[in-house]
């Protein structure tokens, strides 16, 4: 089983193409997301399969070895961040939710990965904030609180090692982005955050149409 397209500009075949055409879901991810599907509309926070996908590659790709994430939701992204990490990596993922992180727990132990990820239950800003202040992070990858995208990436960015990579989920927002009319709070701090990281210095920074809208940023350095 394969999620439908997140992307809102791709017809249902069409991810199903591209999905196959890339390294798809194996039985553990399969099953995460078919067990994610039980909790109904929520299950939407899932990433994409290919989402997943392209996170995996990028942290074997960068040599990660220290990431960070914040929003785990059903562990989905903390487990293929993990399958990117070498053996001794570690992924530190924020979430304040006991019930659904219970969930990926499971699965992060039946792929073998638990052994690199800490899970860490509380808000993500003052885990963040309790981190040394030395450039150590590799990669990192930011999918919860909208209204806070701009917080989490100032404490990611001087905890980053220059070149490390920060990427953002949803800053295409279903296409509400572009829509003049909508105006509600998250739909303001995405575009708050998407100007934000377009305009930094710091980092140079590229916008993917994958899923929901993935942000790469780089620092520079």
């Amino acid at each position: 089983m394969v999620k439908g397209p997140k992307s809102f500009h791709l017809s249902p075949d069409i991810h199903a193409y591209l999905v196959e055409h890339g390294t798809p879901p194996d039985e553990i991810q399969q099953a995460l997301i078919a067990e994610t599907l039980e909790l109904g509309s929520i299950s939407s926070m899932q990433i994409a399969p290919e989402q997943g996908a392209f996170m995996t590659l990028l942290a074997r790709a960068m040599g990660a070895r220290r990431a960070v994430e914040v929003g785990t939701f059903t562990g989905y992204s903390a487990l293929c961040i993990a399958r990117g990490l070498p053996d001794d990596g570690r992924l530190l993922t924020c979430d304040v939710n006991e019930e659904w992180t219970s969930i990926g727990r499971r699965y992060w132990e039946k792929a073998g990965v638990s052994h690199k990820i800490e899970l860490r239950i509380g808000p993500a800003l003052e885990t963040l904030r309790s981190l040394p202040e030395d450039p150590g992070l590799d990669l990192a990858f930011i999918d919860a609180d909208k209204q806070e995208y701009i917080a989490y990436f100032e404490e990611i960015l001087k905890r980053l090692r220059p070149s490390g990579v920060i990427l953002v989920d949803n800053v295409l927002w279903d296409g509400l982005v572009v829509d003049p009319e909508v105006k509600d709070e998250q739909t303001l701090a995405i575009r708050d955050f998407n100007n934000h990281a377009a305009r930094d210095p710091r980092v140079e920074c590229v916008m993917l149409p994958i899923a929901d809208g993935l942000t790469l940023l780089r620092k520079r350095g």
